[in-house]
C-alpha cells in the first residue's frame, strides 16, 4: 500500500535548482490574491490595498449670500457721504473753485522800464475781474506784455501789448483772424473788432509804435469794459 501524500501548499519561495539560495519576493511587491478557497473556509476577506481606498466624498461648498439693491446702496452712501464733505468743506472754507490771482504789478514796472512803447494799464475794473496771468517777454527788440483775467462773468480775457508789427502780431495772437468793422468805444480812440480762435472775440488798437489787443471768450460787453478801462 503506498504511502499517503502530504495535501498540495502553495510555497512561499520558488524551489530553486540544486545549489542555490531560495528566491523571495522582492520588498514592497503586491501579494498575490488570496485562494478562493480560503475566503470560503474561513470567511475572511483580506483588507484591499490603502491606495485602492475610495476618495472621500467632496466637500459641499458653501452658497454665497447674494446682496440685495439696498445693500448695496447703503454701502454707495457710506462712501459717497464722506466724498461730499470733503468737497463742500473744499469749496466753502479753502475756496476751491477760486482761481489763483497774482499781482501785475511787477510785470507793469518791468514792461515801463524796458521802454519799448506806451504801456496802457486797467483802471477802475471791479474786484469781481480777477488777475490770473501777468508776463513781460521780449525778443530781439521787441517787447510783449500779456495780462490774463478771469471776467465778472467767469470768462476768460487777456490784454496784450506790444512794439511788435502787426502784421505779424496779429496772426500769432488771434490764429489768422479777421477784421469785421469799428467797435465805436468811448475815449476816440479807433478800436476794431476782430475774429479770434475758436469761439473767441477781439479788440484790437492799431498805433503807430504799438499794437494793443483785448482777446478772449468772454461776451463783447465785458471785452468793451476791459479796454475801455485802459490807460
Amino acid at each position: 500500500m503506498e504511502p499517503a501524500q502530504p495535501a498540495d501548499r502553495t510555497p512561499t519561495d520558488a524551489t530553486p535548482p540544486d545549489g542555490q539560495p531560495p528566491v523571495r519576493p522582492a520588498a514592497g511587491a503586491t501579494p498575490p490574491a488570496a485562494e478562493p478557497a480560503l475566503v470560503e473556509s474561513t470567511g475572511i476577506t483580506p483588507p484591499a490595498d490603502a491606495g485602492e481606498q475610495p476618495a472621500p466624498p467632496p466637500r459641499k461648498e458653501k452658497a454665497r449670500s447674494e446682496r440685495s439693491p439696498k445693500d448695496m446702496a447703503l454701502s454707495l452712501l457710506v462712501l459717497l457721504v464722506p466724498i461730499a464733505l470733503l468737497l463742500a468743506f473744499y469749496r466753502g472754507f479753502l475756496g476751491g473753485d477760486e482761481p489763483v490771482t497774482v499781482d501785475p504789478a511787477p510785470a507793469v514796472e518791468q514792461a515801463r522800464a524796458a521802454n519799448a512803447f506806451p504801456v496802457a494799464e486797467p483802471q477802475g475794473l471791479g474786484s469781481d475781474w480777477r488777475t490770473v496771468s501777468a508776463r513781460y517777454q521780449t525778443d530781439a527788440g521787441v517787447g510783449t506784455l500779456r495780462i490774463g483775467y478771469v471776467t465778472p462773468e467767469g470768462r476768460g480775457a487777456q490784454l496784450v501789448e506790444s512794439n511788435a508789427p502787426a502784421e505779424k502780431l496779429l496772426p500769432a495772437e488771434l490764429s489768422g483772424g479777421q477784421p469785421q468793422g469799428p467797435a465805436d468805444l468811448p475815449g476816440g480812440t479807433s478800436w476794431q473788432r476782430y475774429t479770434a480762435r475758436g469761439n473767441e472775440q477781439a479788440l484790437v488798437l492799431l498805433e503807430p509804435n504799438r499794437t494793443v489787443i483785448v482777446v478772449g471768450d468772454a461776451g463783447e460787453a465785458e471785452l468793451r469794459e476791459l479796454a475801455t478801462a485802459l490807460r
